[in-house]
Order: C-alpha cells, then structure tokens, then sequence
C-alpha cells in the first residue's frame, strides 16, 4: 500500500463525514464553487458531518504540513473556499441553526447559509444583518463585515456576532467571546478566515418582520443622474431606517419590464425597511417619485422572500466573476456621474454595480471594538463583471479594475471591502483594510495560526 492511501485512510478512520481525492466520483462537484472561474484541484477534500470531523481534518493537515481552504458557502467571489494542493475543509453538510427566541441569539453551524439562517430565525419573526443573497455562506460573509439590508439599524453581520467556536490550527477547539479568548472574537470581527475554521457562531437577533416593505423603483440611466443625487441627499436625512443599494444592471428581457426598456441600462434604489409598515411606506415615498420610472417594485413583502430576490441574478457554478470594491469618503456629484459612466461601458449585460450608503448602525460602532476597523467613511463603491464566456474575461477584468482605479481619488484611505476582493491578488488591499489594528491582527494570527495553515484568505502574515 502507497504512502498516499495509508495517509488517506488514516483520516478516514473515525471520519463520520466523506473523504474525497482527486479520481473519486464526487471530488469534482464537490470542489465547485459558486463562481465558475475558479477551477482548482485540492490534494484532498474533507467533507465533515461534525466539529469532530474538522478537527481531525485539520491535525490531518498539520501533520502532512499541508495548508487548509475552508468552504462554508462557497461563494466568495475570490474562490477562497478551494484551493490547489492542499486540504479543502468543507462545511456544507453542517448547515443547522438553532434559534433561542426568549434570548433571541441564534446558533448557527459553520456551513450555514443565509437562507438558513433566515428560515429559522423568521419562525419567530426575528434577524440578524446577513447580506442580499440567500445562498451566501453565513461564515464567509460575517468574518469580512457583512453589509447587507438591516446595516441602517444593527450595523454589520460582526456587530452582531456574540461568540463563537474555533477550530485552530492545532486541531483544538477554541471558544471566543467577550470573557473567553476575546481578542480571538475580536480579530473574527472583521479579519476573516486567518484564525481558524468556525464551526459555530453565536448572534444576537432584533425584531424583523415577518412582513417588511421592500423599496425598489427603477429609472432609466438615460434620464441622467438626477435620481441619484437626489437620492443620495435625502438617504443622509435617514439612514438609521434607509441603508440603501443603488443597483446599476441591464435590463433583462423578461416581461416584469416594460418591452421598450429590455437591454437598456437601469438603477434600482433598493432598501429594506422594518416596523411599522405604514410608517415605512410613507419614508419610501419620496424615492419613488425621484423622475420618470421604468417600473418598480416596491411594496410590502416576506423579509425572507426579499433575501431571495438576487440568488437568480448569478446562479452557482456558472457565470464567471470578478467584483471589487472600494469605500469612499463622502459621494459627490462627480463620484456619481463616474458610476454611471462605468456602468455604461460595462461589457457584459450580466454585470452589476453599485453605491451604498453606510448607514447610521455601521458607523455607530466604535473603530476599536471590531478587527474591521474605523467606521468613518461614508458610501461604498462596488464595480461587480459577471458573463458567461471564458473567451470574455480579459475584457470584463478589466473594465472591473478600471472602474475601481478611476473611483480611487474618491476613495477613503485607500481602504476596500475584503468581501469583493477581486480574485484577491492585490495583497497590499490587505494592509490597507485594516490599517492600525493590522499589526494587532498579525500577534493574534501568530498565536492561533503561526505557521500560515489558513492562507486561502485576504491573509495577514504571523508576525514574527
């Protein structure tokens, strides 16, 4: 017997999950992520059934000195969640979420979805901040940030997480909350998936719906930018209940829009508003009289439902991606009409891009307390390429990185959203994210990680 199969089938023992290496009949699906471009080959995929199974994967790794990729959701835009020769930990067959609803926290294994998340969290009519598509891994979007709808009022998915459970890179598991490991809870808050493999996150969870009013005219890119200055003005009035998206895209062929918009280039103004509903659509009312509207969907709806609504826009395994993003300052006139421009050139139909607000819950977080850092700037900037053909990813890459370079004089420190990472080559955005508390972040990953074993990551050197 090789050397391999002793290795493999010494992992295997005691295993409740499945291990896969490459000539198995499920290793190449099970190494598919949700952006089509990434096509990697790890030595060895560990599909764990349990914290047991994640902790023997990654003693597997020490010992072999193999480095680990972990898979929640699979849908970092990156492809962080595959790597090549190396172990891929995948945590998608730990998917539960456990609601306690007179505590309101909810306990969610490191796999879980947003979609599960929101499935068991709305039973009892509560949430907490995840993003604007369901199928995005409740552990690769929380351990960057986390921006999505309910940011206005309760701030980011990390603003929310309470504690959490750790598997490092010595195959121990680990506690981390505000009395156990702080300053491991506090590099999660922000640092992503440098410190080990969560396999269980705690949150805190705030009333939420069921029933919310979704906010989403729709105005023509050729009407000019008159919408969107307005709204940027009124939106700075109120966005403690207005944490808003201004969505630039195509517009489909589809009968939802009017025939004579199909293939014309659009903005959404989308939010999510919460409480009384009555209340909520009276605030709304003023960004949808902002001009001539092509249609718009707004009205009262599932909060669940709207999570929802953008999974169909890039489906799993498909189109090809390349997203970044960058934050601004403050969202001038100028900044605007450079949106509009990018948004215009885009080569792919597919493509999205967008502004958003902060929001008063984002900023209300002090810089210190969270490894993400200050909470100063105003608006974030995302130019995000989506196709379909390989034969088209120079060009799609390209206007994506054109876009970024252009917004940079605009930009807040030179700081970028590590969630939208573009395919994570630019190391120095690193640094950059998290200014003074980088050195912070390097001794803690020196203590739980000092020989680099999660390195699939927008990652921080051990110090030392």
């Amino acid at each position: 017997m090789d050397t391999q199969t002793t290795t493999i089938d010494e992992l295997k023992s005691g295993f409740s999950g499945d291990v896969l290496v490459p000539g198995d009949p499920a290793y190449d699906e099970a190494r598919q992520v949700w952006n089509a471009m990434i096509d990697r080959r790890p030595t060895l995929i560990a599909r764990c059934e349990s914290t047991e199974d994640v902790m023997a994967a990654v003693r597997f790794a020490s010992d072999k000195g193999l480095p680990v990729s972990i898979r929640g959701g699979g849908h970092n835009v990156a492809g962080h969640a595959v790597c090549d020769t190396g172990v891929m930990v995948d945590l998608s067959k730990m998917r539960s979420v456990r609601v306690d609803p007179d505590k309101r926290i909810a306990y969610a294994d490191g796999g879980a979805t947003w979609a599960d998340m929101d499935a068991a969290t709305q039973v009892f009519g509560l949430a907490t901040p995840g993003g604007l598509i369901s199928e995005t891994g409740v552990a690769g979007l929380t351990l960057s940030g986390g921006f999505g709808y309910l940011r206005g009022q309760h701030g980011l998915s990390i603003d929310n997480l309470l504690a959490a459970d750790v598997v490092t890179a010595d195959g121990r598991l680990t506690r981390a909350s505000a009395t156990e490991n702080p300053d491991l809870l506090w590099a999660l808050k922000g640092g992503g998936g440098n410190f080990g493999i969560v396999v269980r996150f705690e949150f805190a969870l705030h009333p939420v719906g069921p029933e919310v009013f979704f906010v989403a005219p729709i105005y023509a890119m050729e009407d000019g930018p008159g919408p969107i200055r307005a709204w940027r003005d009124y939106i700075s009035q109120h966005d403690e209940a207005l944490a808003m998206i201004c969505e630039f895209s195509t517009v489909p062929e589809d009968d939802e829009f009017p025939q004579q918009y199909w293939g014309k280039k659009v903005f959404a103004l989308v939010a999510v508003v919460t409480g009384d509903l009555d209340a909520a659509e009276e605030l709304a009312r003023p960004l949808r009289e902002l001009g001539p509207l092509v249609t718009d969907f707004s009205g009262r709806m599932p909060y669940a439902e709207v999570q929802r609504l953008f999974d169909a826009q890039t489906p799993f395994a498909t189109m090809r991606c390349y997203w970044k993003a960058l934050y601004l300052a403050d969202l001038p006139d100028e900044m605007i009409d450079l949106a509009m421009a990018n948004a215009k050139a885009a080569p792919s139909p597919n493509t999205i891009s967008s502004l958003w607000n902060m929001g008063h819950g984002v900023r209300a977080v002090a810089a210190e307390a969270t490894a993400f850092g200050d909470r100063s700037m105003g608006w974030m900037y995302s130019a995000d390429g989506v196709w379909a053909d390989a034969a088209d990813d120079a060009a799609n890459i390209a206007w994506a990185r054109a876009s970024w370079l252009k917004a940079e004089p605009f930009g807040h420190e030179g700081r970028a959203y590590l969630n939208f990472p573009g395919h994570g080559e630019d190391d120095t955005l690193t640094r950059a994210a998290f200014g003074d508390g980088y050195d912070r972040l390097a001794r803690i990953k020196a203590q739980y990680d000092p020989h680099n074993m999660f390195r699939f990551n927008q990652n921080i050197t051990p110090a030392g």
